[in-house]
């Protein structure tokens, strides 16, 4: 469904263009969901942004390639851009309340959505969007068509952009933090609602989060992403289970467990991630890494293979097995097997 390969995006109109992300390679096959994790600024959204390419072309600079079903995405421009976005891929965004049009109702907005991919009559378009109300489970679907979107909760805001991006059945759905502003209770009902969908409609999807334990709960894989490269990326048992990336196991020692005592304080990673515009010549995480070593500051580390699937980009992960934390979080059932 998704290939991606040596992406990079750079910003230009500073003093120096700043490298959000840097020579990715990744692939998603349909029906599979795929989480990309990492601290602000890694480059997950960047390069979920790019994959519908809503960059300002004239302050973006793109190299590499991205095919999504088939299609070509740098090379689509035009009506082809206009057809690709909402029918072959969609984004549910991190903050409805902004991505929805706020002087228009929330209904009208899905049934422009659905004409125009679909051309159906406005009565068509209006029962659809009434059926996509019933089936995110928005109470009282029709009073909730004609709402604003101030006028709605932020869960209720979070599932009618659900809606809105699965209106047009897209085959790839990219979620944007989609729990990121919401309470904890809402935060799960949103999380079993998108793996729900996703199974029921066969889609593949791309999750990008801040939360380990959502990761976990939705993706089969997961992607972990600093100064814009993929430096870990297996399934998600492995990357919970075995972890061999020094940045992947600081993110795992940094989240609250069930073996962690109480009143014991979380473990933090020192530093902070390197400047975009003038990233090192070795690894971009050795400055704060308690394993590194001056091959690490001087080469860029090659992809390590771990097990099938399971790769690594990291001079020492061998000696980053011995980091890896000792308590084994739960894995639900769907992320276990």
């Amino acid at each position: 469904m998704v290939e991606l390969r040596d992406l990079s995006v750079a910003f230009t109109g500073g003093r120096r263009p700043v490298q959000a992300v840097n020579g990715v390679s990744l692939t998603v096959q349909r029906g599979e969901v795929v989480a990309l994790i990492g601290e602000s600024g890694s480059g997950k959204s960047v390069m979920l942004r790019t994959l519908l390419r809503l960059h300002p072309e004239r302050r973006t600079q793109l190299a590499g390639s991205v095919r999504v079903a088939g299609q070509d995405v740098l090379q689509l421009s035009g009506r082809a851009l206009a057809d690709y976005r909402g029918k072959v891929a969609s984004m549910i965004f991190q903050e409805p309340l902004l991505a929805l049009d706020p002087v228009y109702t929330v209904g009208a907005q899905i049934v422009e959505s659905i004409r125009r991919h679909d051309r159906v009559t406005p009565a068509e378009a209006q029962q659809r969007a009434l059926a996509l109300f019933e089936r995110v489970r928005i109470p009282s679907p029709e009073r909730r068509l004609q709402a604003y979107p101030h006028e709605m909760s932020g869960g209720m805001r979070q599932r009618a952009m659900i809606a809105l991006a699965l209106a047009c059945s897209p085959q790839l759905l990219l979620a944007d933090e989609p729990t990121t502003a919401l309470d904890a209770t809402v935060q799960i009902q949103i999380l079993l609602l998108l793996r729900e969908l996703q199974r029921d409609l066969g889609l593949s999807v791309i999750f990008v989060t801040h939360d380990i334990g959502a990761a976990v709960e939705v993706a089969d894989r997961i992607a972990v992403m600093y100064a814009g490269r993929i430096v870990e990326e297996g399934s998600a048992r492995d990357l919970i289970y075995r972890p061999r990336h020094p940045y992947t196991i600081a993110l795992l020692k940094s989240r609250a467990h069930g073996t962690l005592a109480r009143g014991t304080p979380l473990e933090t990673i020192g530093g902070a991630p390197p400047d975009l515009a003038q990233l090192p010549t070795g690894c971009a995480f050795a400055a704060r890494c308690s394993l590194a070593a001056d091959s690490c500051r001087t080469q860029q580390p090659a992809p390590v293979s771990l097990a099938p699937g399971h790769q690594a980009l990291c001079l020492r992960t061998d000696a980053a097995a011995a980091l890896a934390p000792r308590w084994v979080p739960a894995l639900s059932d769907t992320t276990a097997q």
